[in-house]
């Protein structure tokens, strides 16, 4: 049993925060659920680099361009897409569980973050156009977001609520969750058949908390040094309890005997920013019943190489209040750290998806010139061969096996086959280390150094 698979045993449920048509397709996603994955995430972010950077969708985006869809739709129907792809993969999953697990989200255009009607029509329309029940829409939790939460809710729309930075702010999620369901209830409806999350954003607090920290500590306060890497779990720690406290009152139980959920705490942004700290950092303290942790590529494989569960969530709840009160007595604002996160949080978001759509803008334009040329081969004598080998791969479902590193494509025994495949992700996890790299590179020149001697294994 993998580390995913004894998560689930202890009641957390891990999902994948990324997407990609090549993945969906080529049977990557699919290898990940048989792993034990449940569910998926998306955003702007993920999307631009997916649209952007890759030819995924230069196939698919030319007959959209033909059409004269405007550059927003084209972004609206692939995107529409990759998720009714990944929640049909997802959907075994969904009806096993019962509708607890097997969701993927999209998210509403973060433009809307301050509109809360237009953030509600939005959501509308894209649960309808993706027609499927195990879809989640993503709504930010700004002002202007909590009373979209609750009329999603009450007309049956599952919402993942996110970027979730305080604890004042996450309360104000819950409420407007149980406020939806229990309006729901009253214009009888079924609180049976919603569900929601409450995205928690953990490993930014750190960043932003850190660089006050350490700002202090070259002042000469180095007993700051203690706290350095400890307030995203502490928040993350606390926000549970909040959680335990309000799906434990009297007013849920009202709404649980008509069969509603408790709207899990999602973990969210848990890929370490920092390489001086654990690569899980974010995932292995953080475990505990009716959770999910969404984990982009680099710490999903982390993870289930060398990841570690039991059930953390609910220690040292005591040493996460004290540093709480640490953090308060060395002057380290919390409530407007976390105010700024979410506005930047909303900004980015917002910078993403203004280019994502200027990429596929670009792409549109280069598409559809007429100099543009559609590459061909032209093989002569070869063709038959060619053409027979590829039928012969096609028969054989040669792709999607190597993407899911199934060693009887080569020969029965896997020994040398499954360690040497770990080729097919290296972009994706190296993406996840460029600020790294930098930083590292940074490093290394303002040191002084100029000469290196690489060791490599060479020969390949």
């Amino acid at each position: 049993m993998n580390s995913i698979q004894q998560s689930q045993q202890l009641g957390q449920a891990i999902w994948f925060d990324y997407i990609r048509r090549g993945m969906l397709k080529s049977g990557e996603l699919q290898q990940l659920i048989d792993q034990g994955i449940s569910g998926l995430t998306s955003n702007p972010t993920i999307f631009e680099k997916a649209f952007v950077g890759s030819s995924d969708y230069d196939e698919a985006l030319l007959p959209l361009a033909r059409t004269g869809k405007n550059i927003a739709e084209i972004y609206e129907s692939l995107a529409i897409e990759d998720i009714q792809s990944a929640v049909d993969l997802l959907r075994p999953i969904y009806d096993e569980s019962n509708g607890i697990h097997g969701y993927a989200s999209l998210e509403v255009n973060p433009l809307l973050a301050a509109d809360t009607e237009g953030t509600i029509k939005e959501a509308r329309r894209l649960f309808e156009a993706i027609g499927r029940p195990n879809v989640m829409i993503k709504v930010p939790a700004t002002p202007e977001g909590m009373p979209a939460v609750s009329q999603l809710i009450s007309e049956g729309i599952n919402v993942n609520v996110t970027l979730i930075f305080s604890l004042d702010s996450y309360q104000q999620v819950r409420e407007a969750y149980i406020a939806g369901l229990e309006d729901l209830v009253r214009n009888g409806g079924d609180p049976g058949r919603v569900a929601s999350v409450a995205s928690f954003f953990v490993s930014r607090v750190d960043t932003a908390v850190d660089s006050q920290l350490e700002e202090r500590i070259r002042q000469g306060n180095i007993t700051l040094k203690s706290l350095l890497g400890k307030a995203a779990v502490a928040n993350a720690k606390l926000a549970y309890q909040a959680f335990k406290e309000t799906f434990q009152s009297e007013r849920f139980a009202a709404l649980k005997a008509k069969g509603a959920r408790v709207q899990r705490p999602l973990w969210a942004s848990t890929g370490t920013k920092n390489p001086a700290y654990s690569d899980l950092l974010y995932v292995e303290p953080l475990i505990g019943p009716d959770t999910v942790n969404t984990m982009p590529p680099a710490t999903i494989n982390a993870f289930l190489e060398h990841g570690h569960a039991e059930a953390t969530l609910e220690r040292d709840i005591s040493e996460a209040e004290k540093t709480f009160e640490a953090l308060k007595a060395a002057g380290i604002n919390l409530e407007a750290i976390t105010t700024k996160l979410l506005a930047d949080g909303v900004k980015a978001f917002a910078n993403s998806f203004e280019k994502l759509l200027a990429g596929i803008d670009d792409k549109k334009a280069r598409l559809l010139a007429p100099e543009h040329v559609h590459p061909g081969v032209n093989l002569g004598t070869y063709i038959a061969d060619v053409e027979a080998s590829l039928a012969d791969l096609g028969r054989r479902d040669a792709i999607s096996r190597l993407w899911r590193k199934d060693h009887t494509l080569w020969k029965p025994d896997p020994k040398e086959i499954t360690n040497r495949l770990g080729w097919l992700n290296s972009i994706d996890l190296m993406s996840e280390q460029v600020s790294n790299l930098q930083a590292f590179a940074r490093e290394v020149r303002e040191a002084g150094f100029r000469h290196v001697v690489l060791l490599g294994m060479g020969g390949s």
